[in-house]
């Protein structure tokens, strides 16, 4: 019998979609690098800061950022190093906490600034929740090959450098964040733990610099990748992972 080896045309990638597209949870830690909060003016926690954000928030690489019609002129960006969980965990000891890591992704947790205070009644959720709030990508990275406590993170707004930092600068590490997550609380496999940002967000600058229509923004994590996202003005209806 003669062997024939038969070349099949390259296959196309139709559309990169966030690596996790239906998170059971999305846990956030704010105020979680040292220089941030020196820029924000405020002290070092000494507990981690959570809050969370819905799944409507997600959104894939390279797809929109959509401006809300409500909090268009406030508009911020967040880059930050994602954890994503891999096994079911419930207090789960800081020793062991890497075991339920099944990898890392890069995160920008996208914000608008007066509804995370006043207009959102106080609580951050309503600020961070707004639909195409979450850009997440563009892969997953193995737990076992990369060390999350000294990566660099460089958040870029056209091109422009806005934030450069490292994550040895968090003030509390990924093992310590699961440790409290999981806290008489059952973490799912799918669970998203974003890590917080570092200095150099846009409402604390002189002039404040607020994401518009047209705007691209890119995060790059060392080891993982490069999330990137075009800004667009309001739309009527959602392109939330479509």
């Amino acid at each position: 019998t003669e062997a024939k080896l038969i070349l099949e045309p390259p296959l196309k990638m139709a559309k990169m979609l966030s690596p996790v597209g239906n998170a059971p949870d999305i846990i956030c830690c704010g105020l979680n690098y040292k220089q941030h909060a020196k820029e924000v003016g405020l002290d070092i926690p000494k507990l981690p800061t959570l809050f969370s954000k819905s799944r409507n928030t997600l959104q894939n690489p390279y797809d929109p950022i959509e401006l809300p019609s409500c909090a268009e002129n406030e508009i911020d960006y967040e880059g930050e190093l994602a954890v994503v969980i891999g096994r079911r965990g419930r207090n789960i000891p800081k020793e062991e906490a890497m075991e339920y890591v099944f990898g890392y992704t890069i995160a920008n947790d996208v914000t608008a600034r007066r509804w995370q205070g006043k207009k959102g009644g106080g609580q951050w959720f309503r600020g961070k929740s707004f639909d195409t709030f979450l850009p997440l990508g563009p892969s997953i990275t193995a737990v076992w090959s990369l060390d999350p406590s000294d990566l660099r993170i460089v958040t870029e707004v056209n091109g422009q450098v806005v934030q450069d930092s490292s994550t040895k600068d968090m003030i509390f590490d990924v093992p310590t964040l699961i440790n409290f997550c999981s806290m008489d609380t059952t973490l799912m496999p799918g669970t998203i733990i974003l890590t917080g940002t570092p200095a150099g967000v846009g409402y604390v600058r002189d002039p404040p610099l607020y994401l518009k229509a047209g705007d691209r923004v890119s995060v790059e994590i060392e080891g993982i990748g490069k999330l990137i996202n075009p800004v667009v003005g309001p739309v009527k209806d959602s392109a939330t992972l479509r």
